[in-house]
């Protein structure tokens, strides 16, 4: 084999090898962003969730006003219970 045809055999591997790469980067970016989407997605569900359960939980006020109820209830069954 003389030397011209095994530099072009070289540079043919090269390229091959070149465009391999090029091929693979693409499809790696690819299944990144098809993975940041899904995990977007979950995290957007769970951002959801975590906002209606704090829609859903009372104040701080509210939650004085109920313990002091539940302290004169439980005072009133005590006296009755006593009677």
């Amino acid at each position: 084999m003389n030397s011209t045809k095994m530099l072009q055999t070289l540079i043919d591997g090269q390229a091959v090898l070149r465009k391999e790469m090029v091929v693979g980067q693409n499809s790696l970016r690819n299944e990144m962003r098809e993975g940041f989407k899904s995990v977007n997605k979950r995290l957007d569900m769970i951002g959801k969730s975590v906002a209606f359960l704090e829609d859903d939980t009372p104040t701080r006020d509210e939650h004085d006003k109920l313990e002091k109820r539940v302290t004169k209830v439980e005072k009133k069954l005590q006296i009755q219970s006593q009677v």
